[in-house]
């Protein structure tokens, strides 16, 4: 399934392309009254048993009058969708709302479509309509016999209840999506997906269309690659040329001797969209389209002709693909030199950083296992290429460059699968936030795109490098080395100033470079020679010989308080050692090591290589810090391997329907959205039972001085917080009083708003004064592309101040949430610091889970600021909130579809 977005016709039930079981597309759509003669093609095609089994009945008038009633009008409360291939009607699937939250469902499939998933993809699309719909179970009747469809409802991964009643069987299901149903749904588009990617990347024939006929051109550098080593059946296209690098040459793509697997486009942009529309129509399967420059409208024509015929597709602006399988051998790239057969995938949407990752790897020896140029990613995309590696039994290394994210939340879901399997390896391009977008809340300020993209990457078990040189010296120890059990580093060098560099180095990257045990130390001394230092760093002496250092080696890798080994070897003209004999002596000690280990060599060349080791190697850094960092990356992936999965739980005192209706009532007074009053603030939070300070709501001064009473707190004192639409910093526009006590000071209060706002005042919020605890900042922004983004941090004014806040992605499981609340600086205030009492984690990840399932379900919730949350032994509260809603539809981002 790709990651990119699909487009807003999808997001509201329009017309959306998505892959069957087999790697097939078809069309999925609301049905249309223009739809009845095709909707009863698809009947009256069915054998008369499955017109039974639909109908219950032999007769056709059922069916007829099923055609013309769904095709007739749009009634309340039903809808239909039904699936096409080309101009044919596959599929169809309807429900109609028959009491309160439940509707009746039934599904129809043609009989040549039978088992390949059609049903069930239907099924998928009305389920997330419905629940948008607010129904919450389907009920559906069906004969006993008529084993396939109730199948079709097992197997979707929702709970069903059956009811017997002769040769009858009544189904109802359940629609609320958990995480077994969205693991359903994954296991199924992982299986369309794969399938579809097949003629991509193992093609049983490619055609290469617009290769020149003299050197230079790109599509003459692709031919020439692919001919090298390719094993299937190759065929140029060119108008004029009969041969072109001793490959036969059709003047067309109908001249094709038979529709190839795979067409390589490399032709100028305007002529792109009619040959993509010609490949389609003559049943190419798959297109790999170098060509770039192709404006709006061009591209709109290849991807619709893509969908059309059902091609899946590379690029346009790509450098192009590469599969090394040895019964596959293709490479159809214009880069100069091929890549070495390995084990490690690359998804690159930079054809300059696809270069120079094949070259890295090649140079390191790892090689690739295939490699894809996603260029302007129409189609493929990362996600699709993960899903890819998860299973072609050769990939054990991912590596991506992505400049963009169509879909973050699909890429996270399968990112975490993945990754578990597969270490995921990027680049965190665009890092930098120089055109950082003003925001008037502080969670919409705090939510950069950088903030989101690392907690994408954090969630996800993503590793994220800085560099191309980082990405690939980290790729070289964690293919080469075991990942480390802690952060706890020993540190070796023939030099002490080295070890001294390196121990620095290991400190600012995260990790220890803590004592050595004492026994250890008493080890070390009897193999060491003599004026060596047994400490961490750990210091050889210049002139150690090559036994010595294998045998303090061989004690350290050994050793279960060791966790990691870096050896520095800087050349020097004493002892009898040579750099080559203190070399052998590391990758002999690695042979049995049960750490990782790695090797500094200031001298050489490279940024890190690989020294061969028995049937493993040894990486070798240039420089200190490469190594440290590579060891860094190693030991955060093996922490999140540590973690469990996580999931979501589920939250009591949720009214999903009264928030809903706040939200509404608002929007139809505010079609455009705003700040909602802090009235409906309260309202929204009672929804989902987010504690808060008690309140009273006041629009007059008699009021105010009455709502004040009940609320004085201990130390008799109340705060009155006033509210004018627009108004979001209350503090630096002198909107809130505290510690007013007695009827006259509240008067006086609100006789001062009333002056400095005028008109504008709609009233005062009254609260008593809140006791103490630590003031904390929860907040929740929806992103176009990520979602809604969950932020946590210091409250009051150090939120803007220190910017100590973490972020995660919506929806929050309890790992997500608890690492949330340890990530910022300020972390150990929350358990107590320097005698305080700690603060009730407990209630502070309960408020944060019920944010972000508010977030969830809410698209409408634009941004929500709750500073300060006062947290303190005994729970956490909200004492101030802020929510501003936005026109917004509800995405369903794991519903399965192609852009």
């Amino acid at each position: 399934m790709s990651d990119a977005d699909p487009d807003r016709s999808a997001r509201t039930g329009g017309a959306v392309h998505v892959l069957l079981s087999d790697g097939t597309t078809v069309r999925v759509r609301p049905v249309e009254p223009g739809d009845q003669d095709a909707v009863r093609c698809l009947y009256e095609e069915m054998s008369p048993e499955n017109l039974r089994l639909r109908f219950f009945t032999l007769g056709r008038d059922s069916a007829r009058k099923a055609a013309d009633r769904l095709c007739a009008h749009v009634r309340p409360g039903a809808r239909a969708l039904l699936a096409e291939s080309g101009s044919e009607v596959v599929g169809l699937a309807q429900y109609e709302r028959i009491d309160g939250d439940h509707a009746d469902v039934a599904v129809a499939v043609a009989d040549r479509w039978h088992h390949r998933g059609v049903g069930t993809l239907l099924l998928e699309h009305l389920v997330s309509l419905a629940r948008a719909d607010g129904i919450t179970a389907f009920d559906a009747d069906a004969l006993s016999e008529n084993h396939d469809v109730l199948k079709v409802f097992t197997d979707l991964g929702l709970p069903v209840r059956r009811h017997f009643d002769g040769p009858e069987v009544h189904c109802v299901v359940g629609l609320a999506v958990d995480e077994s149903y969205l693991s359903a749904v994954e296991r199924r588009a992982r299986t369309a997906d794969v399938a579809s990617l097949e003629p991509l990347l193992r093609p049983r024939s490619v055609a290469v269309i617009g290769p020149g006929r003299h050197p230079g051109s790109v599509g003459r550098a692709v031919l020439r690659n692919i001919r090298t080593r390719y094993a299937g059946r190759l065929y140029a296209v060119h108008p004029e040329a009969s041969v072109i690098l001793h490959v036969p040459t059709y003047h067309s793509v109908t001249a094709l001797p038979q529709p190839p697997d795979l067409a390589v486009v490399a032709l100028p942009a305007p002529a792109v969209p009619t040959v993509a529309e010609e490949c389609g129509a003559c049943g190419v399967r798959a297109l790999l389209v170098l060509s770039a420059g192709l404006d709006a409208e061009q591209g709109r024509e290849l991807l619709a002709a893509c969908r059309r015929h059902g091609m899946r597709l590379v690029g346009p602006n790509c450098l192009g693909l590469t599969n090394t399988e040895d019964s596959v051998q293709l490479d159809a790239t214009f880069a100069a030199a091929p890549p070495r057969p390995g084990s490690a995938g690359v998804a690159v949407q930079s054809g300059g950083v696809g270069i120079a990752l094949l070259a890295g790897l090649s140079r390191l020896g790892i090689g690739v296992s295939s490699f894809v140029s996603l260029g302007d990613k129409y189609d493929v995309s990362g996600n699709d290429m993960l899903q890819w590696w998860e299973g072609d039994g050769r990939t054990d290394l991912a590596l991506l460059h992505l400049e963009s994210f169509g879909n973050p939340r699909l890429f996270s879901r399968t990112a975490r699968r993945v990754t578990r399997r597969v270490p995921v390896l990027t680049v965190d391009a665009g890092r930098t936030d120089a055109g950082r977008r003003a925001a008037a809340s502080h969670t919409a300020a705090a939510a950069s795109s950088t903030v989101m993209r690392q907690a994408l990457f954090l969630q996800a078990g993503v590793t994220a490098t800085r560099s191309i040189a980082e990405l690939l010296e980290t790729a070289a120890l964690i293919h080469a080395q075991p990942l480390p059990t802690g952060r706890r580093v020993v540190v070796v060098s023939n030099a002490g100033g080295t070890g001294v560099l390196t121990a620095d180095a290991c400190e600012e990257a995260g990790l220890r470079v803590d004592a050595l045990p004492k026994g250890l130390v008493e080890r070390l001394r009897a193999v060491l020679p003599e004026g060596a230092s047994a400490g961490n760093p750990l210091d050889t002496g210049a002139a150690v010989p090559e036994a010595e250092l294998r045998d303090c080696l061989d004690l350290l890798v050994c050793d279960e308080e060791v966790e990691a080994v870096v050896v520095c070897l800087v050349p020097t003209a004493v002892g009898t050692a040579t750099g080559e004999d203190l070399t052998r002596a590391v990758t002999d000690a690695s042979v049995h090591a049960s750490c990782p280990l790695a090797v500094v060599l200031p001298d050489q060349e490279a940024s890190v290589r690989l020294l061969p080791a028995g049937s493993g190697a040894v990486p070798a850094y240039a420089d200190p810090q490469a190594s440290a960092r590579a060891l860094e990356h190693a030991a955060r992936r093996a922490e999140w391997l540590a973690r469990p999965a996580g999931t979501v739980p589920p939250l009591d005192r949720t009214d999903i329907r009264g928030a809903a209706a706040v939200v509404e009532a608002f929007l139809d007074r505010h079609p455009t959205g705003g700040w909602l009053s802090p009235r409906d603030c309260a309202a929204l939070l009672d929804c989902y039972a987010v504690p808060q300070l008690p309140w009273v709501w006041a629009d007059n001064e008699r009021d105010a001085a009455a709502g004040a009473a009940p609320l004085i707190g201990p130390d008799g004192a109340v705060a009155l917080k006033a509210h004018r639409p627009g108004l979001v910093h209350k503090s630096e526009e002198h909107a809130v009083r505290l510690g007013l006590r007695g009827e006259e000071q509240v008067r006086s209060a609100y006789r001062d708003f009333v002056a400095r706002f005028g008109d504008g005042l709609e009233g005062v919020l009254i609260q008593p004064m809140a006791e103490g605890g630590v003031e904390l900042f929860a907040g929740v922004t929806q992103d176009e592309v990520f979602g809604p983004v969950v932020l946590f941090g210091l409250g009051g004014t150090a939120t803007e101040v220190l910017g100590d806040h973490a972020a995660r992605l919506a929806p929050l499981t309890i790992e997500d949430v608890r690492e949330l609340t340890e990530a910022p600086r300020f972390a150990p205030l929350l358990h107590g610091y320097r005698g305080a009492e700690p603060v009730d984690l407990e209630a502070v990840e309960q408020l944060l889970l019920r944010l972000s399932r508010m977030s969830a379900d809410l698209p409408q919730l634009a941004e929500a600021d709750f500073n300060p949350v006062l947290a303190g032994s005994t729970g956490a509260v909200v004492a101030d909130v802020r929510v501003r809603l936005a026109p917004r539809t509800l995405h369903d981002p794991y519903l399965r579809r192609l852009r």
